[in-house]
């Protein structure tokens, strides 16, 4: 576990570097595979990984600068980087789903397009699960452990991929079948309908994640967050009330803005070491938090 911010930092690059290196393996096969094939599941997935790619390089980006310390022009430091990293992502992904509903439509209603299925076909796509697997699970750990919203959107646009993957070999599977059994020739546009459904499930995650990142770069409080920072300082001896708590995430630094009542007889320097005592409570909660305690004296 790293012990500074420096060795987080650190962490959260090699991270992103990892992601960014699976990306161009994976883009590059597939799109190789899928003009071979001339199957559109398999070239809808290089679409969607070459977005992934372009994702991967920009929160490698994004954790590289939001690690940056405060400086003239941006006294709140640089976090906010990973939320405009997640948004620009989702926007990427959106475009591309409409590329694949245009295409698969009109391979469904206007004309039939061959789809050469072979072994190299399914190995691309279970590479392409075992990679993503493997991935996702790399960057959710360590989402998780910095509290960083640019490498967890980075795993949720890999979890997605191993769905999208399976649905692709459904597709592809299909299309076998009805080439060996003319009966079932009506499964050859299983390959377009899977190119579909993988457009779906990357709209529906892609909302998710862009009214997340909206919520981050409008500054929205946390939710849940204020009443358990409310319930630890109201515990701090010498707290009489606590009110006008504000919270707001910058990236993965959490931003808190407390006004507190205390005994208006206090001399000066008790009450500057109660809201010591206040600002060590919040970081108890949430350690590496910018934290602004007010003090006041009763009304």
């Amino acid at each position: 576990m790293p012990t500074s911010r420096s060795d987080a930092d650190r962490e959260k690059r090699r991270a992103a570097l990892k992601s960014v290196t699976a990306a161009v393996g994976l883009t590059g096969g597939k799109t190789v595979i899928g003009l071979l094939t001339g199957s559109l599941g398999i070239l809808a997935e290089a679409a969607h990984s070459g977005l992934d790619l372009v994702a991967a390089v920009m929160t490698y980006w994004a954790v590289s600068v939001s690690g940056r310390p405060p400086d003239r022009d941006h006294h709140y430091g640089h976090g906010k980087v990973e939320n405009l990293s997640a948004m620009v992502e989702t926007v990427l992904l959106l475009v591309t789903c409409a590329w694949i509903v245009w295409e698969s439509a009109k391979r469904l209603l206007v004309h039939d397009v061959h789809v050469d299925v072979n072994a190299w076909s399914f190995g691309v796509m279970i590479i392409s699960i075992a990679v993503d697997v493997s991935r996702s699970r790399m960057l959710a750990e360590a989402a998780i452990r910095y509290n960083s919203q640019a490498l967890e959107a980075d795993a949720l646009h890999f979890r997605t991929d191993i769905w999208s993957s399976a649905v692709v070999i459904v597709g592809l599977a299909c299309v076998v079948v009805a080439d060996l059994v003319p009966s079932l020739a009506v499964l050859a546009k299983a390959d377009a309908v899977a190119a579909l459904l993988v457009a779906g499930i990357v709209v529906w995650i892609s909302a998710q994640l862009g009214f997340r990142t909206v919520q981050a770069l409008l500054d929205a409080a946390p939710w849940g967050i204020e009443n358990v920072i409310g319930g630890a300082v109201m515990a701090v001896p010498g707290i009489l009330d606590c009110h006008q708590v504000r919270l707001r995430y910058s990236g993965p630094q959490l931003f808190v803005d407390i006004h507190v009542t205390v005994d208006g007889s206090l001399p000066l320097r008790e009450a500057h070491a109660i809201t010591d005592d206040v600002e060590r409570a919040i970081l108890a909660l949430y350690p590496e938090s910018d934290v602004t305690v007010h003090p006041e004296p009763p009304q």
